[in-house]
């Protein structure tokens, strides 16, 4: 095995660990602080949740289910979330290549076939040009079995939880080939109310040894899923009262009465994305280009998640010479589904019973409300649908609907290549030049999906529709916007590796450029033409095939620089040190607006500059081990984008914001301790200081007239604290091995020093200044279990499980927002004034594993 400072390279192997060459991941001698979970720990604490949810125990890590949804997971790390953590499967970067975020029900299932997890904090050993500023999660699955094999897993949980999974490894045949196959299949109610989830899995690999100096492999894993959602946060007050009367501070008594007759208590479960529905209603739903039951026939979820987004890898290890090693991979990932909403006129019902309608304005009656679909299909099918033509007496027999769901689709491909090649200049030199390239292409459209009882939806969003009939739009019809995305990207880097006796010291630089074009379906850009708009210049150029309105950016440039040192003082003890500076290209919502193709013309890159330090110990013959480390981070030119309305006609434009700057600094521990066999510590603690670092007066530039400057905005954020993610973080577990085969562990885990999220470009008062709402801290237990049952049968593994999350059923708030826009009580920055997602209570997860 021969070593490097940024990866763990398998020269001679070439073979069946191939795949961690171009991973990046991170050895004892990298200089950075890193994770690991391998397959094990995974098996052990996962229990079928969302891969996130596993990284609890690790340091900075802030992981939550949000609504309870499968799937709907976030992962915060050092502070940052998703779209500043790069998250990577097989080498391959997943995050999304529009707004960098992961959208985690499309790798349901992956936890099943996945062989072990690398967090890496800060920005990481990985070299190719992706959002690590926060940290890199490294996610590697389960590689070609070199062992044949057959396993079958059956699970259970609460609110009709089941799972059934199948993996088939037929091992290595004839030194040359091996194939490994897993599905998974899962239904369950959820635990709030309608989030149930009705998901497959899959997971494929093959390997094929050519000869000495190459290898072939290749990867397929998908999730075609649905699952319902709760995505609306609720003032707390909605979910249980007895806990708002003991946490919304500093009431009066005359705000505190008129705070409960505000908010209504419907229960611990609530969601407020579904509702009953009479099953005389049969009318069909459209997605993914067909008809369909709805997925019961007794209510419908206003909020539902379909997606398929399947990734395929074709990995190419070629060993040219002694010296040089060249590592391949192809790849393509094409989703297809979305969302589901509401539009138009839909009838909503308060906590009182009464009605109120979404068409004219939201009803404000006793929070919580919840749609009424029997009410909205009486109106689409009864006398208010019908249709009066041109305001005269001709009537129409169709009832049109005026309100309906709505799926809102997100359909895209991507296309990439990764090439690394490793040279060997001496035993203590060694070098590493990679090339990365993609392409994506992402349609956005919204499309009839129900039409609740109407026989059409008269639409003229459409610029390009003409008649009467084009108006009328039914099942799996087009409607208010449709417009497509290109994502062009080019990254390339270059590292040096030195390394001698104790010391290991490397460098690279990396550079990327990114290109943005957006076609509008629905918009003809003569429309906007200056010369037909004179009070606004033309906000996108015309296709001369079809007239659409376009918007297409020039190449966008960024790089990255980075540096480390690592020095073993001793066997037992090291230390290291590492820098770096990464200008990032911005995302596309932060150039071209998706609502008129209005373009910003010289967007400013965000610029983090890392600093870190830390050591690693390893004592009584690796019995005890000890790491930890220290970080400082500042982030400059944070960017915003905001629609303003840009003259007297309402005409809104996009203004670019940039200048907001944060320091994300703090300290990190984790440590291991097995005194005796039978018996196991871990613990880990972070303590964050997270704030920004000064007030911002910001230019807002209007990009609809050139790049004029338009207004000035202010916002007042000088030293207030980061949100949405704990700031101290502890956690410590104890694992019992008492006898052979069978295994226990308790996992206490607390959070304090805990900011509800806010939007920093919201502070423009001046007097405003107060932190936002500083959530309760909380702490959790879970307990597993598992036990291998001893000389079963002859060649067959039998193994029991059960997972119970959150043993002592605590009651705590693991998500909130500041000052809700929606369930404020009087928008001080108050417990009253936040909405919040509770975490789950206690639940079970339990089976049975056979391996043969």
């Amino acid at each position: 095995l021969t070593s490097t400072v940024m990866f763990p390279m398998a020269e001679e192997a070439i073979g069946i660990a191939g795949i961690t060459v171009v991973a990046d991941r991170a050895e004892s001698t990298t200089p950075i602080a890193f994770t690991d979970v391998d397959k094990a720990e995974i098996t052990a604490g996962l229990g079928s949740r969302d891969i996130p949810l596993v990284l609890t125990n690790t340091p900075s890590v802030y992981s939550t289910c949000q609504g309870g949804g499968a799937g709907d997971a976030r992962v915060n790390i050092r502070g940052f979330n998703q779209r500043n953590v790069a998250v990577m499967i097989n080498g391959v970067p997943i995050n999304d290549m529009e707004n960098g975020w992961v959208y985690w029900s499309n790798w349901d299932g992956l936890g099943d076939a996945t062989s072990s997890i690398q967090v890496q904090r800060g920005l990481s050993a990985v070299n190719l040009a992706v959002p690590s500023i926060g940290g890199t999660m490294n996610i590697l699955t389960d590689p070609t079995k070199m062992a044949k094999g057959l396993s079958f897993k059956e699970e259970f949980g609460d609110a009709g939880f089941l799972k059934r999974t199948l993996l088939v490894n037929t091992g290595l045949i004839d030194d040359k080939y091996a194939f490994s196959f897993n599905v998974t299949r899962k239904t369950g109610n959820g635990i709030n109310d309608a989030t149930w989830t009705d998901a497959w899995s899959y997971y494929l690999s093959s390997s094929l040894n050519v000869n000495e100096n190459n290898r072939l492999e290749f990867y397929a894993v998908g999730a075609p899923q649905r699952h319902g959602q709760n995505l609306y946060k609720q003032n707390m007050a909605v979910y249980d009262k007895e806990y708002a009367k003991d946490h919304t501070e500093y009431l009066t008594a005359s705000e505190d009465s008129a705070y409960f007759a505000k908010f209504h208590e419907a229960g611990m479960e609530f969601n407020q994305n579904w509702a009953p529905v009479d099953p005389s209603y049969v009318g069909k739903q459209w997605w993914n280009g067909q008809m369909h039951d709805r997925y019961s026939p007794n209510f419908i979820n206003s909020r539902e998640n379909f997606y398929y987004k399947p990734q395929l890898n074709l990995n190419w290890f070629t060993k040219l010479n002694e010296q040089l090693n060249v590592y391949s991979i192809l790849y393509y990932s094409g989703g297809k589904g979305g969302g589901t909403g509401t539009y138009g006129k839909v009838y909503q019902k308060d906590a009182n019973g009464k009605l109120g309608g979404k068409d004219w304005k939201y009803y404000y009656g006793p929070s919580p409300w919840t749609y009424d679909w029997n009410e909205t299909i009486a109106m689409n099918s009864g006398p208010e649908g019908a249709y009066w033509v041109n305001k005269d007496s001709l009537y129409k027999e169709d009832r049109q609907s005026l309100g309906i769901l709505r799926n809102s689709r997100n359909n895209q491909w991507t296309i990439g290549a990764i090439t690394k090649a490793k040279y060997t200049i001496s035993p203590e030199i060694k070098t590493s030049f990679g090339l990365d390239w993609r392409t994506a292409e992402i349609d956005h459209f919204k499309e009839v999906r129900d039409l609740l009882g109407g026989q059409y939806l008269h639409c003229e969003d459409n610029e390009f529709d003409t008649t009467e009939v084009d108006y009328q739009k039914k099942l799996g019809d087009k409607i208010e916007y449709n417009f497509t995305n290109t994502v062009d990207w080019m990254g390339g880097y270059a590292q040096s590796e030195y390394s001698t006796g104790k010391l290991t010291a490397f460098g690279m630089g990396g550079l990327s450029t990114i290109k943005y074009k957006y076609t509008n379906h629905f918009r003809t850009a003569a429309k906007y033409d200056s010369t037909n708009a004179p009070d606004t210049l033309m906000i996108g150029q015309p296709n001369p095939n079809s007239g659409e309105l376009t918007s297409e950016t020039d190449w966008i440039n960024g790089f990255q620089v980075k540096g480390g040192t690592s020095y073993r003082l001793s066997n037992s003890f090291g230390v290291f040190a590492n820098a770096g500076y990464v200008s990032k290209v911005p995302i596309f919502d932060e150039v071209i607006s998706d609502k008129d193709g209005t373009k910003a013309q010289d967007p400013k890159n965000e610029k983090f500059t890392d600093i870190e330090f830390g050591f690693n110990f390893v004592g009584l013959d690796g019995l005890f081990n000890f790491k930890a480390d220290v970080y400082y981070t500042i982030w400059k030119d944070k960017a915003k984008t905001m629609d303003v309305e840009i003259d007297t006609l309402g005409n809104e434009g996009l203004v670019f914001i940039s200048g907001m700057d944060s320091r994300h600094s703090g300290f990190e521990f984790e440590a291991h301790f097995k005194p005796i066999p039978f018996i196991g510590f871990d613990a880990s603690l972070s303590k964050g200081d997270w704030f920004y670092t000064d007030n911002v007066n910001a230019i807002i530039k209007d990009y609809s007239v050139s790049g004029e400057p338009f207004d000035t905005i202010n916002c007042y954020v000088k030293d207030l604290k980061v949100g949405n993610t704990p700031q101290t973080q502890l956690a410590f577990t104890t694992s019992l091995y008492p006898i052979e085969g069978f295994e226990a562990s308790v996992s206490v885990k607390n959070y304090s020093d805990f900011y509800a999220d806010w939007d920093p470009f919201s502070r423009t008062d001046s007097t405003d200044t107060k932190q936002s709402w500083r959530i309760p801290g909380y702490s959790t237990v879970d307990l597993h279990f598992n036990y291998k049952l001893p000389g079963f049968v002859k060649g067959l593994e039998l193994s029991l499980f059960a997972h119970v999350f959150n043993l002592l059923d605590a009651k705590f708030i693991q998500d909130a927002t500041d000052n809700s826009k929606y369930n404020s009580f009087s928008d001080t920055h108050r417990a009253a004034d936040a909405e919040v997602f509770f975490g789950l209570p206690r639940r079970l997860n339990a089976g049975v594993s056979i391996k043969l």
